[in-house]
């Protein structure tokens, strides 16, 4: 985990525990507004929306002390939801997104205040934030649907909260204030495989099958050799690794699927071959790393599945740097206990 990402958990955290200490819980299912943000500007604005931020978590604390769990992950979602929106309001965001993320927190707490069965799962781009990653929002679906969710909940709520907060800031600043909060995503999209995996070895579940490990590599622009590759993006293969020694997983085949971006015009010839020459770097690179050969498949589907479109973005240099997750290849840890 990088620095930022660090700074930015342990900042998150810091909040919650701060806004804990010596709230009242507050049943109100009234929906909090924060001051207009033209408003923002006194400290008696400020201070009271600081309160309606502390009574927010208070309730969300009154719903832990009730006895549902952290980990839950409609408890764990609204804690997330209330944590960018403070986030985003103490940046001085003037934007929607502090009141319309806070909103989002207030309906999962009124929600679980009242026993509402079944709550929603969905998670709205609130204040029309870029969809960004596909490949990041399946992952989070396939967990979502597999035996190990139930221990891997919160990661998979906060996951999703931060895509669309990563989305929001794409759209106001663009990729650059994006990127810390795509990889806060990711880490917790890794984070929510691995509780997964986890829990289906647990002797409850012992029968289900671990889900396979994902890692992407990714390349510089029109490049597909070893050196052309993005040094961190190579800390997700020996992540994966490392777990399945960790986790005493055994490897039964490594699926790699080869990409490109569009650059050089959707449906380019030349993007296939890319794709492939990619995939086969990446295929020598884990031979080199102890896997057989025998077990590596590959294939390639040259600029066909986009999971960042980028529209609108320059100069050149800032549209390059923002599709790079499409310049990646797949790899795919099928394994088994």
């Amino acid at each position: 985990m990088n620095d930022f990402n660090r700074m930015t958990r342990y900042a998150r955290t810091t909040l919650s525990v701060a806004l804990f200490a010596g709230v009242a819980a507050t049943a109100s299912a009234q929906q909090t507004q924060l001051a207009p943000q033209q408003q923002r500007i006194s400290d008696q604005a400020i201070h009271a929306d600081h309160s309606a931020y502390e009574a927010t978590q208070g309730r969300i604390q009154a719903l832990n002390d009730g006895g549902r769990p952290i980990r839950d992950y409609h408890l764990a979602k609204a804690q997330c939801w209330l944590d960018v929106s403070f986030h985003e309001y103490s940046r001085n965001d003037r934007s929607d997104f502090p009141q319309l993320a806070l909103t989002e927190s207030e309906k999962l707490i009124n929600g679980m205040e009242q026993g509402v069965q079944p709550m929603p799962t969905d998670t709205p781009l609130v204040n029309n934030a870029k969809y960004l990653r596909d490949d990041l929002w399946q992952r989070l679906r396939v967990v979502h649907g597999s035996p190990g969710f139930m221990c891997a909940q919160q990661q998979v709520a906060c996951g999703e909260v931060e895509l669309v907060h990563a989305g929001n800031e794409f759209n106001q600043q663009q990729w650059r204030h994006s990127k810390p909060y795509i990889q806060i995503a990711e880490e917790l999209v890794n984070d929510a495989e691995a509780a997964a995996r986890q829990c289906a070895a647990a002797p409850a579940a012992v029968s289900a099958a671990p889900g396979p490990l994902v890692a992407n590599v990714l390349f510089e622009f029109d490049r597909d050799g070893y050196r052309d590759i993005r040094t961190y993006s190579l800390e997700s293969i020996d992540r994966a690794l490392a777990s399945i020694a960790s986790e005493n997983l055994q490897l039964q085949s490594v699926a790699l699927v080869g990409h490109a971006d569009r650059m050089q015009g959707r449906g380019f010839d030349a993007n296939q071959a890319l794709s492939e020459r990619r995939a086969k770097t990446v295929r020598e690179l884990l031979i080199g790393r102890g896997i057989d050969p025998a077990k590596v498949r590959y294939e390639y589907r040259g600029d066909t599945q986009q999971v960042q479109q980028c529209a609108g973005i320059a100069p050149r240099a800032a549209l390059l740097e923002c599709l790079l997750p499409n310049r990646r290849v797949e790899v795919r840890f099928e394994v088994a206990r």
